[in-house]
């Protein structure tokens, strides 16, 4: 029962996550598969993750979903081709500007690539998946004074990366 309540608990806030990341239509097998770890360790798991079961759980799933991300050569998660995605993007009829669009978002996902993994997480999970600091808190295990921080260096840190001068400036 408990491990069901738990699924019901989490389960929107996982396959968000797996499909912002993985861009597949059906995320829900691999959410199936961290719930189908989770179970079959569940009664080690409580004890192992003691008083934080979402934190170790969130762990969990962003392993398998991890595992399954396209990367760049230096190993960082792709979200580059989530700029085809975008609900903007795709309302902009003249070919040139949405190329121009999808250029720009492109290269602020690929930003987001360079975050620890905690203020990727809040990030993909704030502000691809539009999930409010306490829907963060609640999928991630993390408190919610963290959740803040972390979303606060994250902004600045993609502010920076965003801006940083290129090899043609």
């Amino acid at each position: 029962m408990e491990h069901r309540g738990f699924i019901q608990q989490m389960e929107h806030y996982y396959t968000a996550y797996a499909r912002a990341l993985l861009h597949i239509e059906r995320p829900e097998r691999i959410v199936g598969e961290a719930f189908d770890i989770l179970w079959a360790g569940w009664d080690e798991t409580e004890a192992a993750a003691g008083p934080n079961l979402p934190r170790y759980a969130w762990r969990l799933l962003r392993s398998r979903v991890l595992l399954r991300v396209r990367r760049h050569p230096d190993h960082r998660p792709d979200l580059r081709p989530a700029a085809f995605m975008t609900i903007t993007q795709s309302r902009i009829e003249d070919p040139v500007a949405r190329f121009v669009e999808i250029s720009e978002v492109a290269d602020f996902f690929d930003a987001i690539s360079h975050l620890p993994p905690d203020q990727f997480d809040v990030v993909v999970l704030r502000y691809l998946c539009e999930f409010t600091p306490d829907q963060v808190q609640e999928a991630t295990g993390l408190s919610p004074a963290h959740v803040h921080t972390l979303d606060h260096h994250a902004r600045g840190a993609l502010e920076q990366l965003h801006h940083r001068p290129t090899a043609r400036e």
